[in-house]
């Protein structure tokens, strides 16, 4: 089991990932995306991590197909996301960090304008969750706070029947307790084998909970991409005095955090470097810190990684 869910069935599925990017490129006066290759397996969460600027909601825009691709292929739930846009988004659900619905609209005449839209929308699944998120029916939108505001865009979304739900900065506006119970809500939703979530954040204590698999995109560069327990148990700190830090090779750092009394490396075999560097202190990092010093070498690329505060 993945997280507590159940692992998706011994049948063969009709597509194997329910998001495949490979080659994604995308220019813009200053910034581009960079041949970003992602995939979001069937049944499973990735997390989509980066800074404000890094590329995140300029790929998440290319997979709804807002935006124009310049190079590079993208599909969605096994078809092409330009070709058969309008198949894909009934079956696709997407919050973003702003909502998109009108201010004027209380959630019950929201309920009547989506049910003409999509064809798969449920009216009480939708009650229920504004029931559940104390959301006020005949309150207009635009009254609302920003965490109501979110959290209606998530009760719509989870109430289309959706097989795939893409979340840009969801949870950003949301307090820590509002979030936890967010979390719990796409695990549940996440407990149906064939749905699948992408969601870009950077709360990345969010993504260490519920998160299978993790992407790191930095400056339209993707920098790393794996599964979630596979990055955090083979990655590690080394916390080394200045003697030890002579000892490192460089081939074995990604990067090095240069402080007074010595240096914090961050190195990609936690296992290797043990049995290497014995008589130094090796611990565990967490995703926040492997995202920096993955950054800082990013920065740093063809020359030094090493860095100061």
């Amino acid at each position: 089991m993945k997280n507590g869910r159940k692992e998706q069935s011994s049948t063969i599925p009709e597509y194997e990932n329910a998001i495949e990017i490979r080659g994604l490129c995308k220019r813009y006066d200053g910034f581009s995306l960079r041949d970003v290759d992602l995939v979001v397996p069937r049944g499973s969460i990735m997390g989509f991590v980066g800074q404000n600027g890094a590329g995140k909601t300029t790929t998440i825009q290319a997979v709804l197909n807002l935006i124009r691709k310049e190079e590079g292929s993208i599909r969605v739930l096994g078809l092409d996301h330009a070709e058969q846009e309008n198949v894909i988004k009934e079956r696709v659900a997407a919050v973003f960090d702003e909502i998109p619905f009108h201010d004027m609209l209380t959630p019950r005449q929201l309920s009547l304008v989506l049910e003409g839209i999509y064809a798969r929308w449920q009216p009480q699944v939708f009650q229920e969750y504004l029931d559940r998120f104390g959301l006020p029916q005949k309150k207009k939108i635009g009254q609302l706070s920003k965490g109501m505001k979110m959290k209606l865009q998530i009760a719509a979304a989870l109430s289309r029947q959706a097989e795939l739900l893409i979340m840009d900065e969801a949870t950003a506006g949301l307090d820590p307790v509002v979030r936890g119970e967010m979390l719990r809500v796409f695990l549940e939703y996440m407990q149906d084998e064939n749905h699948s979530i992408l969601m870009s954040s950077h709360i990345t204590s969010d993504l260490e909970k519920i998160a299978d698999s993790v992407t790191y995109i930095h400056q339209g560069r993707i920098l790393l991409s794996g599964d979630k327990e596979d990055i955090l148990s083979r990655h590690g700190l080394l916390r080394c005095r200045k003697v030890d830090l002579e000892q490192v090779e460089p081939r074995d750092c990604i990067s090095t955090h240069r402080t007074e009394y010595g240096a914090d490396v961050l190195v990609a075999d936690r296992e290797l470097c043990r049995r290497k560097y014995p008589r130094i202190l090796l611990e565990a990092a967490t995703l926040d810190e492997i995202l920096l010093y993955y950054v800082r070498a990013g920065e740093h690329e063809g020359g030094r990684r090493e860095w100061t505060l």
